[in-house]
């Protein structure tokens, strides 16, 4: 159940969260300029309820960088990490798909390919490599680090998913402003590999290379982040 368990979280994270990207970004949608912060309380509400939904079932970790982060802190064993990451791909690349299929005629009706790209995955305000990687590393070692913080505070018990919901909008919004705040690799690599499959109305290109940033980044920053808390909390 702990495979079926990411499969089902990380894909109601990726409707959710790319779900409100497109309502803010596409044009004739309702949401349409709500801005930033509605993007980051989307996102923040969408790991809230993906975690409510599967805690149970598999820890919802969601996010690879949450998985190996966890297994290099001694928290989670190394020999479940490979199923994990391919549940997680999974459900990112089917939450992509029903966030296409529910806003299908709202394609053809935006013109700019990059705001259809950014639907689906993240893209720089500046485009520098180092600058974005590092980004996607902070961000991401917040993240892991809060995890584990959280997870180590018994005022928190059972509001768990709701203070990591918020610790999301949180980096949103002071961190996300760079990179667009991807800090999950799958939630990125799985949306980028549906853009570039299906057959979206004058979607443009993938941006293929800058997709290795909110993969990589992501991983380090997971793994600081997790040894770094070990440290802290003697975990």
């Amino acid at each position: 159940m702990a495979f079926w368990g990411e499969v089902i979280g990380t894909m109601l994270l990726v409707i959710l969260g790319d779900g409100v990207v497109g309502g803010v970004l596409l044009n004739k949608s309702k949401a349409q300029n709500g801005g930033w912060i509605v993007i980051s309380a989307g996102w923040g509400l969408a790991v809230a309820m993906a975690v409510y939904a599967v805690g149970n079932l598999s820890g919802a970790h969601i996010n690879p960088a949450v998985t190996i982060g966890f297994a290099a802190a001694g928290q989670f064993p190394w020999a479940d990490v490979p199923a994990y990451i391919l549940a997680q791909m999974i459900g990112a690349i089917i939450g992509a798909v029903i966030v296409w299929l529910h806003y299908y005629p709202h394609w053809a009706q935006t013109d700019d390919p990059a705001l259809k790209r950014a639907v689906f995955c993240t893209d720089p305000a500046i485009r520098s490599p180092f600058s974005n990687l590092l980004s996607e590393v902070i961000g991401t070692f917040v993240l892991v680090f809060g995890l584990l913080a959280i997870g180590t505070n018994e005022f928190t018990q059972g509001l768990n998913p709701l203070i990591v919901g918020l610790l999301i909008v949180s980096i949103g919004l002071s961190l996300g402003g760079t990179t667009g705040y991807a800090i999950n690799p799958a939630r990125d690599l799985g949306p980028r590999i549906a853009h570039f499959v299906l057959p979206i109305a004058g979607k443009g290109d993938s941006n293929w290379g800058y997709a290795w940033i909110p993969v990589a980044g992501p991983v380090i920053g997971g793994i600081l982040g997790a040894l770094f808390a070990a440290a802290v909390f003697a975990l």
